[in-house]
């Protein structure tokens, strides 16, 4: 099993949840965070007066696939979330030791 994890743009998020739908994902985890990389944060004006943002809203995506499936649900979120910007993400693939399903005591890959 493998985690996935992908950092995108929040704008993206219901289209990139539509895609890894239809490939057969099956849940996701999706938080709400701040961060920042190359861009750095950025500078806006409020009330007349000039302050730094340093750190842009991204939204987290938590997904544990089958190991089979992690190169295709991977490719899936680059192509989908893409947008050729600065800022775009990055996605991170872990291996997962273990999965237990609480309700039913199912383990690893029945566990998805």
């Amino acid at each position: 099993m493998k985690l996935i994890i992908a950092t995108i743009k929040p704008f993206k998020l219901e289209e990139v949840r539509e895609a890894l739908t239809t490939i057969g994902v099956r849940g996701m985890m999706v938080s709400e965070i701040k961060g920042f990389g190359s861009q750095s944060g950025h500078t806006e004006i409020y009330r007349g007066a000039e302050y730094a943002v340093n750190f842009v809203p991204k939204v987290k995506l938590e997904i544990v696939v089958p190991a089979g499936m992690a190169e295709q649900v991977v490719e899936t979120i680059a192509t989908t979330a893409k947008t050729d910007k600065i800022g775009d993400g990055k996605i991170f693939t872990l291996d997962v030791e273990s999965a237990l399903r609480v309700r039913t005591g199912e383990l690893n890959d029945d566990a998805l």
